[in-house]
């Protein structure tokens, strides 16, 4: 499969979920698996090509022109490919992608889960996202995700449907097999 990983690219996130995003990129390719990622380097993005490189594995970065300007392209893709900007790549890794995997991150992990989650809703695709919320990163979003539903106003978003929640790295490989044909 190719899996999708959204994440952050910031130096600042702590050492635990880096590791854990290099456990990651090792499964991935110990199961066969490509990455499809950001392109980028650092924090967990860089974490997660950099364990997919050291076991032999294949990389997609889909990176937009204006982080190539500010030098933060990553030399780990097999294939890289340079767009025209942010837009571009979320619909280029959906594309790719046979399903999404959101560690900890930013508004721009926010951005793409969110894009993801919306154009699976409407039918563009029926790919799945997986939220891992290791340490309970995400418990604040997923309290607001809950008060969306309870207000009616997510009427197509189920848990465990097209968007699964899990804590452990056990747990997200087992979620990211359930996906294979």
């Amino acid at each position: 499969m190719n899996i999708c990983v959204y994440c952050s690219s910031s130096d600042q996130v702590c050492d635990e979920f880096k590791q854990l995003a290099t456990e990651l990129g090792k499964w991935m390719v110990n199961s066969g698996h490509t990455l499809v990622y950001g392109g980028a380097t650092g924090g967990l993005m860089g974490a997660v090509a950099e364990g997919v490189a050291a076991a032999g594995g294949d990389i997609v970065g889909i990176i937009p022109e204006c982080i190539v300007e500010k030098g933060r392209k990553s030399d780990l893709p097999t294939e890289l490919f340079v767009v025209g900007d942010m837009a571009e790549r979320k619909t280029m890794m959906k594309e790719y992608a046979d399903v999404f995997v959101v560690f900890p991150g930013g508004f721009g992990t926010l951005d793409e889960m969110f894009d993801t989650i919306s154009s699976c809703m409407v039918g563009e695709h029926d790919k799945q996202t997986i939220l891992f919320n290791p340490n309970n990163f995400w418990t604040g979003l997923l309290l607001q995700l809950d008060k969306i539903l309870k207000e009616g106003l997510g009427y197509k978003f189920t848990r465990n449907g097209n968007f699964k929640v899990v804590d452990t790295l056990e747990e997200l490989k087992e979620a990211i097999m359930m996906n294979e044909n």
